[in-house]
């Protein structure tokens, strides 16, 4: 796809530098001889031609006067000639990255360089067609030991197996602002994943769950970039939509995670000096089918609602509302969201966030969505650890992290595709699902719980990576008939190429009432 548009020939390259190298040199050497010791006095800054004739544009006006001289800065001073080979010396010993390649790539490629031919321009010459279409993503297989607690299933609790799960992302590219995107599993489906049983509760057992149904497909664009196109009318204005099976992650999907059958639209890069707002987005969306909450588990439920956030205070706020109409007669209910995060005196990372569920009326006085859940994070950059100063590192590879929920009645996330997790997922490992195989967490919903997780995590010299940590959950109410629940965890990942990772996991959780559990996992995931 690089156009190339002329080839050298070496003999006229070599009389060409010849003639003008040999001139250049003696010049430089001149120069060196008539340099002067002297110190370099900055140029001041010149008004004498601020009132010549300029093309200007159209009701710029000059002012009556010549500027004062001391509202500019005076020249750059460069005591030192300019030395091309020291400025060559700072690539040295550098060379290309072995990055990892899609294995489909036509048209542009993701790593591309040189030149390119000409575009066409189909959709306006003020929006030229840059074709390309890429297939990338991720093949991951794990052995997993795990016992899930729960009643026995032929005589045993605990299970082995090992599960593979693939991931494909297709991106079709028509522009630089307009593309079509899909995305697949092909190797499960509804959330069973493609797997060999190998002892416990069921043994010696191959199970496919084949599935080449699109789980994402949609196009997204600038609408402003597609009217300049069709008028020839520079934009002023971005509208970023997206049609289609669209997915929607808010809040590091702790509100929403999910691919809905709808649209979305964002008003985008605003601010508010008033307000000391330096940058804020608002986004709209709609979904008609394929909206999944726990509240109600079809995918016939219909959504609206908005979602946003602002740089302010030195923070970042997120915010949203969002009403789901179930498909399910009295299950419909309204969500409100609002998030603060901020980092104190340099040393604390925090942030709170609210979710509400208000307005289901439920059935037979049953609400499935209906109350609060209070999320607090917070991590630590320690000034010293293992009793060593760690000023002169860096201070984010060593992070304490303490983080606590409370959840009043049956909050719920506004919609959460049906393997991404609680809506506890981000408050610990503990509580993480491996999104593979059925390693065992403590319960994610947050249903007239509190508790939370404590841990730290090193990331050595940022390219690897090992989190320790204990959680808990305890029941609120004299009615809830679940018991505690504590846990300790841990993880390790090594990234031992670049496409090439590494996993470890392992858990144990003490419940009360009810059978211990426990996990242990080994991944190896190829990114290409």
């Amino acid at each position: 796809m690089n156009g190339k548009a002329w080839t050298a020939n070496p003999l006229l390259v070599g009389m060409l530098w010849l003639a003008l190298g040999v001139p250049c040199a003696l010049a430089a050497d001149a120069a060196d001889d008539k340099k002067s010791d002297a110190p370099c006095v900055p140029k001041p800054f010149d008004v004498s031609n601020s009132h010549k004739e300029h093309d200007m544009s159209p009701g710029v006006t000059l002012l009556p006067d010549p500027p004062d001289p001391t509202w500019f800065k005076a020249d750059p001073c460069y005591p030192q000639t300019y030395d091309s080979a020291a400025e060559l010396d700072i690539y040295a010993g550098r060379r290309k990255i072995d990055r990892p390649q899609p294995p489909v790539q036509l048209g542009l490629r993701l790593y591309d360089y040189g030149a390119y031919s000409p575009r066409p321009t189909w959709l306006g010459e003020k929006n030229p067609i840059m074709p390309a279409f890429i297939v990338a993503g991720d093949f991951r297989i794990a052995a997993a030991q795990y016992d899930r607690g729960g009643p026995p299933v032929n005589g045993k609790t605990d299970q082995s197996e090992i599960a593979a799960r693939l991931n494909l992302d297709m991106d079709l590219q028509i522009t630089p602002t307009e593309r079509i995107h899909a995305f697949t599993r092909p190797i499960d489906k509804n959330g069973s994943f493609t797997r060999y049983l190998i002892r416990g509760q069921v043994e010696d057992k191959f199970v496919d769950n084949f599935d080449f149904n699109l789980d994402t497909l949609f196009f997204e664009g600038d609408l402003g970039a597609m009217a300049q196109g069709l008028t020839g009318r520079t934009n002023h204005v971005d509208l970023p939509i997206a049609v289609g099976r669209t997915p929607i992650v808010t809040q590091n999907g702790v509100w929403i995670e999910d691919a809905i059958d709808g649209a979305a639209f964002s008003i985008t890069a605003k601010n508010s000096p008033s307000l000391d707002i330096s940058n804020m987005d608002f986004t709209f969306f709609a979904g008609f089918n394929n909206v999944k909450t726990a509240a109600d588990p079809g995918d016939k439920n219909k959504l609206y609602g908005f979602a946003g956030f602002a740089d302010l205070l030195r923070g970042y706020l997120e915010y949203g509302y969002g009403y789901l109409d179930s498909d399910v007669s009295g299950h419909s209910y309204h969500n409100v969201t609002v998030a603060f995060s901020k980092r104190y005196r340099g040393r604390l990372a925090n942030s709170v966030r609210l979710i509400g569920n208000f307005g289901q009326k439920g059935v037979n006085g049953v609400k499935t969505a209906d109350g609060l859940l209070v999320l607090v994070e917070n991590s630590l950059v320690p000034r010293r650890h293992f009793g060593f100063d760690v000023s002169a590192f860096n201070p984010l590879n060593f992070v304490p992290y303490f983080n606590f929920f409370a959840g009043f009645k049956s909050p719920q996330s506004l919609a959460r595709g049906g393997d991404s997790g609680g809506v506890l997922r981000n408050t610990g490992i503990n509580f993480e699902s491996d999104g593979l195989t059925g390693y065992p967490t403590l319960d994610a919903t947050a249903h007239d719980s509190y508790g939370g997780a404590v841990g730290v995590e090193y990331l050595f010299n940022l390219d690897r990576q090992i989190v320790v940590e204990v959680a808990t959950v305890q029941r609120r109410g004299s009615n809830n008939v679940f018991g505690a629940q504590n846990s300790i965890g841990a993880r390790y990942q090594h990234p031992f190429t670049k496409t090439w990772i590494l996993r470890l996991d392992a858990m144990k959780g003490w419940l009360q009432g009810q059978r211990d559990i426990y996990g242990a996992r080994v991944e190896l995931r190829r990114k290409f």
